[in-house]
């Protein structure tokens, strides 16, 4: 970790467990399901992939998390939490099916718990009693701190010991429930998995205690116990750290904008599914507690409670990274949507995020927002723009509205003394020209900026132009692009589906088509994209300056 990055803390926890499951069991036949797959690194060690383990995260090497196509030992693909004991329960079902006599063994965090996923395969593997091993990995930690009620009862299960635990939510439910024992306890765990592998019927949660970060003080004396790390030096656990000033993140000015809109408005609140530092919430929590709530690892829940409380008259902002907000999609629909209601969707890790690669890449927001009923999608270009995206959507409480940004630092503009309220369905024109427009719709823009200075020194023309919303689409300036360029080209960093598709749809279904005039809409690809340095993903995605001047050079030249 120390040479490539990663998530440090969750495997340096399950150590000894990972040797004690793979001493006990006969894995692949039995099927071992890590959730999250953050946990799984010491797991890919002892499965023939050490000599890969520094390829971790980078170009061409291993994934930051289990995958089925990279190995036999990795049955499931873990990277968003809370699938293991459903898929678990799923392959149980198959092998009693098919008659087969292999084990299967899901370890799950007490975060992950948390979610209603879990909570739906537990009931239903009660029902269904067919054998299989839940293993809870319980470290008082997910990204953050434990919340809810559930935390409480695990702890007090700890507390109590195997020979005077209250009665418990799991055998209520039809699985025995053994432990806590001490997860690092070699012979303690090598123990109980064989007695359990050898006696047990039916469902059984096992119970063990860990450290996160246990045996390398630096991760595990740190607020996140070593989470997610970048290169650092070995003796003294300092990151490493470019000396070079940096622009803000996102994610930060976002935060800071939050908290600018909440000391004005005391109906401002702010909601977040067990991510307050990864989506800048903690510092809200820090200035208003009171108006924080972190509903844990629950993101339809998450969507409703900010319904409801927009159903009251306040302001809530939903702070969610794309590829977490999909889980929540049908109460985006039917609670949200449908009802009418003003919450206010912020959402982080748009577009592709390097060294996590396509399972948290926030490629489908739009396409999945822009097409309901009473939404607002908007998307930040620059962090000045995000700002005021963040007073838009605090302004707007006709319907629900949506604001999209991506992770890392933004581009180096002046943030604003006080943000402003954007016209609802309106874009700017950054750049005037005459041959091709481009149309863009997020942070691209500064790439479409250099890819028209491109074209500007071999006699192209272009109008650049920041559409800030895809729905409602500017149609004025759609209009005035369309008739007054050859060509019009879109760029977004988002999924076919999009931007791009409602902006040929207002086209072609308002006679702007005209003969003259040649359409493009550049997208990201329509397939998963491997984890990469985020450069190279979107130079192989073909959305950087080069293939955005290739593209309207060779439109220009064949409509000439």
């Amino acid at each position: 970790m120390s040479v490539t990055g990663g998530h440090l803390g969750a495997g340096l926890g399950v150590v000894e467990l990972t040797v004690a499951l793979h001493y006990v069991f006969e894995t692949p036949k039995d099927r071992l399901i890590w959730d999250v797959g953050h946990q799984a690194y010491p797991h890919k060690i002892l499965t023939g992939r050490r000599d890969r383990i520094r390829t971790l995260r980078q170009g061409g090497g291993l994934s930051g998390f289990t995958k089925r196509s990279e190995s036999d030992y990795d049955p499931f693909g873990a990277a968003h939490s809370s699938t293991s004991i459903s898929a678990g329960l799923g392959m149980a079902a198959a092998r009693d099916l098919k008659g087969g006599d292999n084990h299967v063994i899901a370890v799950i965090g007490d975060g992950a718990i948390t979610a209603g996923m879990a909570y739906e395969a537990l009931n239903n593997a009660g029902a269904l009693k067919s054998r299989m091993l839940v293993i809870l990995n319980d470290n008082a930690m997910s990204i953050a701190g434990p919340v809810g009620a559930l935390s409480r009862h695990l702890e007090s299960l700890t507390a109590s010991g195997q020979t005077d635990r209250p009665a418990s939510l799991f055998e209520a439910l039809g699985i025995t429930y053994l432990g806590p024992i001490d997860g690092h306890d070699m012979n303690a765990l090598v123990l109980e998995l064989e007695r359990i592998r050898d006696h047990e019927s039916g469902p059984v949660l096992l119970h063990i205690v860990t450290q996160k970060g246990k045996g390398y003080h630096p991760a595990a004396s740190s607020s996140d116990k070593g989470h997610a790390v970048g290169k650092f030096d070995v003796a003294t656990g300092q990151q490493a750290k470019s000396s070079a000033p940096k622009p803000p993140t996102y994610t930060k000015v976002f935060a800071e904008a939050l908290v600018a809109e909440a000391a004005r408005d005391p109906r401002i609140v702010a909601i977040t599914g067990a991510m307050p530092s990864g989506t800048g919430l903690d510092l809200f929590e820090r200035t208003f507690p009171e108006r924080m709530f972190d509903v844990g690892i629950a993101e339809q829940h998450a969507v409703t409670f900010a319904a409801g409380m927009a159903s009251e008259g306040y302001r809530p902002f939903c702070a969610i990274y794309s590829t977490f907000l999909q889980r929540a999609y049908d109460q985006i629909v039917h609670d949200v949507a449908i009802q009418n209601l003003p919450v206010r969707f912020a959402i982080d890790r748009a577009g592709l995020v390097g060294a996590d690669g396509a399972t948290h890449a926030g490629a489908f927001d739009v396409a999945y927002l822009a097409c309901l009923p009473n939404m607002v999608v908007m998307a930040a270009s620059d962090e000045a723009e995000l700002a005021h995206m963040v007073a838009t959507a605090a302004a707007h409480d006709s319907g629900p509205i949506a604001f999209r940004y991506p992770r890392g630092e933004g581009v180096g503009v002046a943030l604003p003394e006080r943000s402003e309220v954007l016209p609802i369905g309106k874009g700017r024109v950054v750049r005037e020209g005459k041959d091709a427009a481009i149309l863009c719709f997020g942070t691209r823009l500064h790439v479409a900026l250099a890819a028209a200075d491109h074209l500007a020194s071999h006699g192209v023309s272009c109008t650049v132009a920041d559409a800030r919303f895809a729905k409602p689409l500017d149609h004025d300036l759609i209009r005035r692009l369309a008739r007054g360029h050859r060509m019009l080209v879109t760029v977004e960093d988002g999924s076919v589906g999009g931007f791009g598709s409602h902006v040929l749809d207002h086209v072609v279904n308002n006679g702007l088509a005209h003969a003259g005039l040649a359409l493009r809409t550049l997208t990201l690809p329509d397939r998963f994209q491997d984890h990469d340095d985020p450069q190279r993903q979107y130079d192989e995605a073909g959305l950087n300056a080069a293939s955005i001047a290739r593209v309207i050079e060779a439109s220009l030249r064949r409509s000439a």
